[in-house]
């Protein structure tokens, strides 16, 4: 009796097992064409029945349903597994052109019943003669430009500087082919970011100017202008094979057995395109980061309460559809005695027809020196708003933070520094030493000391060196107390570090990261050269700027052909390991030339 119980069980967990793997789906063609017939049919993986399916109103049901049942058996790690498949088919003929979505039919399983998908489908008007002349191409053994060619479609011909548009590549073909070779135009003043496809192509069926052809999309990206003026967008071209079948003459029996074949190449190409691309208006804020779009901004503190010599970290997050890459980092004032580390970025971005959409999230830390209350006013960020045609600047709001004192030994007064090397700041606090204030012991000196000419020699050599010292040192001093003569004499110094950890970059083949740290040591030599915010840096006022310097137009042309490269290397699909030594090189050199240039 207990046997019967447990095999009643397994039977029952066996078959509500089933039940929930069982799947009812429906396929159809994405595009028929008119007056031509078409398969309907619903797929479900177990021993179904009673299929039902509602109104087609669109579609003349010319059969079905037909029923057909596969079976599979499998045997993995000793284990055998069995799968049932039955299918229902229809044959439906559209009645009209458009585009129309047929409805989910149920089926029954076990006594369950279930329900299907629903299927879109596009009718194509008919097109009689692009098959005739596709035949008369298969007999004469030539394809013209209107049975296989290329398009590259542009979304739009007029943008903003930094706007996205969308770019196409497609073939359309009324005969069999296979693309041997792909030279796409080159994008110059754009930076590219690629949409990924499938690696396996598709063929589909679309109308597309009055004539039904079977189309591929080869290529897809989108195209961001880094200027304004005219860019044109050169022409492409692509090497096509097409095998035809060459019909015999004599009218034997055999001649459908023995056909002979030819294969034909054929170049396609796209013609140029050109691109009006509008300069951003004139009123841009201070705090305008580049940002071309539509974007939003939030912010939040770790804590409001701390104390000395602890982190504070500040995350702001953008979000939006735009230019998300190209943004530079809002700027967040922390008050003037708070140490400052460089801010962690992450992105995390998604790439489709539509654009680049997605988060920027940038995490600010600094500590605290000393107790207090202090205020960190309201992070701006500004953008250009493709859709309203105007700036728009966005504000979080204002932050208080209360310092109380740390542990012993902690600062409780100012404390000025200026560290090169962040690591040492576990330091601070502990390198001050305190007056000892009692359990004073004394100790008798001898008096002929005093008055003597040792005791002269002792005030006054010390006193003599310190004049010597602060005379010769004077200048220096006062330098040093200029925090942007300090900042535009060590960019240099900054900017040879960090092209150093791109030398490596460059080494281990990491061409993202090489072309981003290069692009960062520009611009961080650029902002601490010309005493600019990073945030607040921007092509425009860089030209101007060195311009003010002295620097000659070539050496400016120079540094913004360096800066246009880095950004549209860094996602365009090349592998050129030369191009990257090259750039490096150019890099060096330039920033050597603009020493020689700007001395202060």
């Amino acid at each position: 009796m207990r046997k019967l119980f447990f095999l009643f069980v397994w039977i029952l967990a066996v078959g509500t097992l089933q039940a929930a793997d069982v799947t009812f789906k429906a396929s159809a063609p994405e595009a028929v064409v008119m007056g031509e017939q078409f398969r309907l049919t619903f797929t479900v993986n177990a021993e179904g029945r009673d299929i039902r399916i509602p109104t087609i109103p669109d579609f003349e049901v010319l059969m079905g349903p037909s029923q057909s049942t596969s079976y599979s058996s499998t045997w993995v790690n000793g284990q055998s597994r069995s799968e049932t498949t039955v299918s229902f088919t229809y044959i439906l003929m559209p009645k009209k052109e458009g585009t129309f979505t047929i409805p989910a039919a149920t089926v029954k399983v076990n006594g369950a019943n279930y329900t299907s998908n629903t299927v879109t489908v596009k009718v194509l008007p008919a097109d009689e003669a692009g098959k005739e002349e596709a035949g008369d191409a298969i007999a004469s053994g030539q394809i013209s430009n209107d049975q296989l060619f290329v398009t590259m479609d542009v979304s739009k011909r007029s943008v903003y500087e930094q706007e996205c548009l969308l770019v196409t590549f497609k073939v359309y073909s009324l005969v069999s082919f296979q693309i041997t070779n792909l030279k796409y135009p080159e994008f110059e003043g754009f930076l590219v970011q690629e949409i990924e496809l499938p690696q396996q192509k598709q063929l589909t069926l679309e109308n597309y100017r009055g004539r039904n052809y079977q189309s591929v999309v080869m290529r897809q990206v989108l195209l961001y202008p880094q200027r304004s003026g005219k860019i044109t967008i050169g022409s492409g071209r692509y090497d096509a094979l097409v095998r035809v079948r060459m019909q015999q003459r004599t009218g034997s029996l055999f001649d459908d057995f023995f056909d002979s074949y030819r294969d034909i190449n054929k170049v396609l190409t796209t013609g140029p395109v050109t691109i009006d691309v509008k300069p951003l208006p004139s009123g841009k804020s201070a705090s305008f980061s580049g940002g071309v779009g539509t974007f939003s901004m939030n912010s939040e503190i770790s804590a409001n309460k701390l104390k000395a010599n602890e982190a504070i970290t500040i995350k702001v997050t953008l979000n939006g559809n735009g230019n998300i890459r190209l943004l530079k980092n809002p700027e967040v004032k922390f008050p003037n005695d708070f140490d400052i580390y460089d801010p962690k970025v992450e992105t995390d971005i998604k790439t489709t027809t539509a654009g680049v959409s997605g988060s920027k999230t940038i995490e600010y830390m600094a500590i605290p020196r000393y107790a207090g209350s202090f205020e960190i006013p309201p992070i701006e960020f500004s953008y250009f708003d493709i859709k309203s045609g105007s700036y728009k600047t966005l504000k979080s709001d204002a932050y208080t933070l209360e310092v109380e004192p740390g542990e012993e030994g902690s600062a409780s007064t100012p404390v000025v520094s200026n560290f090169n090397n962040k690591e040492s700041v576990k330091y601070l606090g502990q390198d001050v030493r305190y007056l000892k204030t009692g359990n004073f012991r004394f100790v008798e000196t001898d008096n002929l000391f005093y008055g003597s000419l040792a005791n002269i020699l002792w005030y006054a050599i010390p006193a003599l060196l310190f004049i010597v010292f602060f005379i010769i040192y004077r200048k220096q001093v006062k330098e040093n107390a200029n925090i942007a003569l300090v900042r535009t004499r060590r960019a240099n110094k900054v900017a040879a570090k960090r092209l150093k950890i791109a030398g490596k970059l460059m080494a281990e083949n990491k061409r993202e990261a090489f072309y981003e740290e290069t692009l960062r040591a520009l611009w961080g030599y650029l902002s601490d050269k010309l005493n600019i915010p990073q945030a607040n840096l921007t092509k425009d006022n860089v030209e101007a700027e060195l311009a003010k310097y002295g620097v000659s137009e070539n050496l400016i042309s120079e540094f913004m052909d360096i800066l246009n490269t880095c950004e549209f290397a860094r996602y365009a699909p090349s592998a050129e390991t030369d191009a990257m030594d090259k750039l490096y090189r150019q890099t060096v050199d330039a920033i050597e030339k603009m020493e020689n240039t700007i001395k202060k």
